[in-house]
């Protein structure tokens, strides 16, 4: 059973492109955040996830999000202060019917306003979902 366990935290990580030693931080931690998948990630990444005030630069974001946590436009630009050219910021928000959720058109006209792409969206546990951001292309190219 521990196995099977294993392989579902694993194949989370594997959904949000996570690879074994990359630097993931995480904002927006609250009492509600999905604790298995934090695990997951944290024993793919083989460390804890860095907190939101770190300086170092980072591949991926994890952005845990609410319908109250206040304007989504400032804690993208925000995310994207550590993030690396070619990385990548996962928006967890809550699911459909549960407390906080955030409707997707909320989320893409942040995106948009933000300068960011959405690329996918991946079902990550029971109560949320993880919406991908990147960098356009356009933009990485002038950098």
């Amino acid at each position: 059973m521990v196995a099977a366990e294993d392989a579902g935290k694993i194949g989370v990580a594997d959904r949000l492109g996570i690879e074994p030693g990359s630097v993931v931080q995480e904002i927006g931690w609250d009492e509600d955040v999905d604790d298995d998948l934090r695990a997951a990630i944290e024993e793919r990444i083989g460390s804890d996830l860095l907190d939101e005030d770190v300086d170092e630069v980072v591949e991926v974001v994890l952005l845990w999000w609410r319908e109250d946590d206040g304007d989504l436009v400032d804690a993208l630009i925000n995310a994207t202060t550590s993030l690396a050219d070619d990385g990548v910021i996962w928006v967890l928000t809550p699911k459909t019917g549960r407390t906080g959720h955030v409707e997707p058109s909320d989320i893409a006209e942040s995106v948009s306003t933000a300068g960011l792409a959405q690329t996918s969206n991946v079902s990550v546990s029971a109560d949320w979902m993880a919406t991908r951001l990147v960098a356009p292309k356009s933009a990485k190219s002038k950098r």
